[in-house]
């Protein structure tokens, strides 16, 4: 039984997950300064004092944190892991960690107390079980040890979602558990909340068509089990198209992301 059963339809397949973010490894970088952004600001709030000579970082797609974490605590040694092999067969040459390894956030392939710092920016939000996530967090960190993580919550892609409902009524956005869930999971798991926090990121676009391209090349497109198959006819596209058209500022056509900032820590 998953964390988002109750009322909600269940994540995506891991499998589609992996296969999806593995056929975006090569674009993923050219697109992905909203995912940048997002694991800085995340980097900003480690507690100062913070000395992390081990290091995880957990949905490490092509390595951008591992490198910045390598930065951050010179003579540390890291492990990177992720559910995608073509985004470790990305990273590896780039190095950053000392090893990089296909791994499951629910199960991690890591001894009990190996590390200080858990890290992991925009991949949790693919976890059917938060819990079983928080859990192997606290297995896996040493006492004092900082669990750090950025992810999304409902509300995120609101835009879109709402536009697709006013032309059929079906799921074609990814659906995020509540923010509220996440603050019941946090509290639940045994681990101290040093903070915990929700934060809307606004991204304009030209037109429809950049934003649809931007998640296709971040592999994070539309994911849903049950989601709609075949060739979205043309007559359906105009109807999108003007059904987000409402919701376009000076800035261009908003994509909200509603993101979860947590950092936690094992006493």
């Amino acid at each position: 039984m998953t964390d988002l059963s109750h009322g909600h339809s269940p994540l995506p397949n891991k499998r589609d997950v992996a296969a999806s973010f593995s056929r975006a490894a090569g674009s993923y970088d050219s697109v992905a300064a909203f995912q940048r952004d997002v694991g800085q600001q995340l980097l900003t709030r480690l507690p100062a004092q913070l000395q992390a000579p081990r290091w995880l970082d957990l949905g490490c797609g092509t390595g951008h944190f591992s490198r910045a974490l390598a930065e951050r605590f010179p003579g540390s040694r890291g492990v990177a892991v992720d559910i995608a092999e073509g985004m470790l067969r990305h990273a590896r040459p780039l190095a950053g960690a000392e090893y990089f390894v296909a791994g499951d956030a629910e199960r991690l392939p890591l001894r009990e107390q190996s590390c200080d710092l858990l890290f992991s920016s925009l991949a949790l939000q693919w976890c059917g079980d938060f819990a079983a996530v928080l859990r192997e967090a606290k297995r896996v960190l040493r006492p004092g040890g900082v669990m750090a993580f950025s992810s999304l919550c409902v509300g995120t892609l609101q835009e879109l979602r709402d536009s697709w409902q006013a032309v059929d009524g079906l799921v074609h956005v990814n659906r995020f558990r509540e923010f509220a869930r996440y603050q019941q999971l946090c509290a639940a798991s045994g681990l101290r909340t040093h903070s915990l926090e929700q934060q809307a990121h606004a991204l304009h676009y030209a037109d429809l068509r950049s934003l649809t391209h931007e998640l296709k090349a971040l592999g994070a497109h539309n994911l849903n089990p049950g989601r709609p198959g075949g060739l979205t006819g043309r007559a359906r596209m105009q109807a999108l198209l003007a059904a987000y058209e409402q919701f376009r500022q000076p800035a261009g056509l908003p994509a909200t992301y509603q993101v979860v900032y947590g950092v936690l820590v094992k006493d």
